[in-house]
């Protein structure tokens, strides 16, 4: 079975690279740590945990997407709904709830979703953010729980993984015939040992 060690990085497009600064270095207060780029087409990082990075793509045709709720249904081309964002613990999400009602910045009232306490708010690019902490009463990883009254029969067949129900690798690549390209984020590095 296939093993993943976490989520590195989180890519996501705006249209005015300095709007998104200040709201995710200067605001929320997460370092800017490299930019790649060229006319156009720029992309930068911001640290959001020594494990984990936010992305943006800045692109001068991109509009922001439409105000929506988060977890509310939507019509028509849509890829999310919203990004979470754990915070280390309650001070620091009390923290950050009173810097975004003293910049203005629209957000929720602390909502208990039974494992987290959450806000949510919304970026400059229209990008619906929620920012939680866990509590310890419960851990939503620790048993299986479907609330869904009309679950499909995929979902009836329980947690998984169903490795079976995709082909199986017949011809693995051989370590030795294994090729990786360079990619454009390689430019960061460039002229270093």
């Amino acid at each position: 079975m296939i093993k993943y060690s976490g989520i590195n990085h989180i890519a996501l497009a705006t249209k005015d690279m300095d709007t998104t600064i200040r709201f995710w270095r200067d605001l929320l207060g997460m370092r800017l740590i490299s930019g790649i780029g060229k006319k156009g087409n720029r992309q930068y990082f911001f640290e959001l945990s020594s494990e984990v990075l936010i992305a943006f793509f800045e692109w001068p045709e991109a509009d922001p997407a439409p105000d929506k709720d988060p977890g509310r249904p939507a019509k028509g081309p849509i890829v999310f709904d919203h990004v979470c964002i754990e915070m280390t613990d309650g001070e620091q999400f009390w923290a950050l709830k009173d810097r975004l009602n003293a910049a203005d910045v629209w957000v929720t009232e602390a909502i208990d979703n039974g494992f987290i306490h959450s806000i949510f708010t919304t970026d400059p690019n229209g990008i619906q953010i929620e920012f939680c902490y866990r509590i310890d009463k419960f851990d939503v990883r620790n048993k299986f729980r479907m609330k869904d009254p009309m679950p499909s029969n995929v979902t009836k067949e329980g947690p998984g993984p169903f490795p079976e129900k995709w082909p199986s690798v017949e011809n693995p690549e051989p370590a030795d015939k294994r090729k990786v390209y360079p990619g454009e984020l390689k430019k960061l590095f460039e002229g270093e040992d």
